[in-house]
């Protein structure tokens, strides 16, 4: 039976990942709502909802109820969370009646920022909530052994922050969390075609760029692409042919943000740790840890190894899940 289930909740600024025990990711949709602004009903949520986006009439506009990894409208968020609720308890095809949630928090939140996340999950009928910080459950899905006295260096890049973390002893040695993700790429790179360009582009579109050919290393085979937008001179649709030496130009000032971060945690991390990194390098996970040439950026700039994780997108997610049954060593309950 699923009633009494455990799953962990990776409550992303772009995607909202559900992990349920044995049963693996059971959802993985954008976290995005679709609201009549005149009845405050929700349309849509999910994939559904960010099909919407730049698409709908002046009534309905689809709103992203996390903004840099922590609940920017707690209403939304709690409303979202019951609908993915209701949908994987249909999809698994039993009841969720009251599950333990293990549910992961960006490492610069605030304690009003938890309490917010503990809240909107509470009120979904939950069971019990805990709260893990994000690199740890990174480390987790990533098969880390994270109980263990070494170094696990993560980095995880998601939609609305960067999360840096040295994990050993199953807790967090040293961490950084900048708001710097996929979002912010995505940004640069609207601004950049509209400052270049005059061109106008949805954001779709953008992120489409930014998987195409956005590239984190400057020396790379440059490759095109054409994009569509409105021209904003003559407000017609325009074509435009650009390139992937222009998009790495507009990526660079949000990759050197992602380098800082991570050499100011390895700068504090104790020097009996520092050996270990050297020989079992860096973990990325994320989706920013996708983008071309991520990873040998990243080796060339530290000097240490850099790897991929089994699954970048779903780390989080699994580790959550995973984190259940690990929770009192981990870190107390979020009462």
């Amino acid at each position: 039976m699923f009633s009494n289930a455990e799953i962990g909740i990776d409550l992303g600024t772009a995607n909202v990942l559900i992990y349920a025990k044995s049963k693996g990711v059971v959802l993985n949709e954008p976290a995005v709502v679709a609201i009549d602004i005149y009845t405050k009903d929700v349309i849509a949520v999910g994939t559904e909802a960010k099909d919407m986006v730049g698409k709908t009439p002046k009534n309905i506009i689809p709103i992203r109820p996390l903004k840099d990894g922590v609940i920017a409208d707690f209403d939304i968020t709690a409303q979202m969370l019951k609908a993915f609720l209701k949908k994987i308890s249909k999809k698994v095809g039993v009841s969720l009646r009251k599950p333990t949630v293990v549910v992961c928090t960006p490492t610069g939140s605030t304690e009003v920022e938890k309490r917010a996340i503990h809240n909107a999950i509470a009120s979904s009928g939950v069971k019990s909530v805990h709260i893990i910080e994000e690199p740890v459950a990174a480390a987790i899905g990533a098969d880390l052994p994270v109980e263990e006295p070494i170094a696990n260096v993560v980095v995880d890049i998601g939609g609305g922050t960067c999360e840096v973390g040295i994990i050993s002893f199953g807790g967090v040695v040293s961490s950084t969390s900048v708001r710097v993700g996929g979002d912010r790429i995505d940004e640069e790179v609207t601004q950049f075609i509209r400052k270049k360009y005059n061109v106008l582009i949805g954001e779709r579109t953008a992120e489409r760029v930014k998987m195409e050919i956005g590239y984190a290393h400057p020396n790379h085979e440059e490759a095109t692409m054409d994009v569509r937008g409105r021209d904003l001179v003559t407000g017609l649709p325009k074509t435009i042919t650009i390139t992937s030496t222009e998009i790495y130009s507009a990526l660079k000032e949000s990759l050197e943000q992602i380098l800082d971060a991570i050499k100011s945690t390895l700068e504090d991390c104790p020097p009996e740790l520092s050996g270990d990194i050297v020989d079992r390098g860096i973990v990325l996970t994320g989706g920013g840890a996708l983008l071309h040439g991520m990873q040998e950026w990243l080796s060339n700039e530290l000097l240490v190894p850099v790897n991929l994780a089994p699954n970048p997108l779903e780390a989080v997610a699994i580790g959550t899940g995973r984190a259940v049954g690990m929770i009192s060593k981990l870190q107390k309950s979020a009462k």
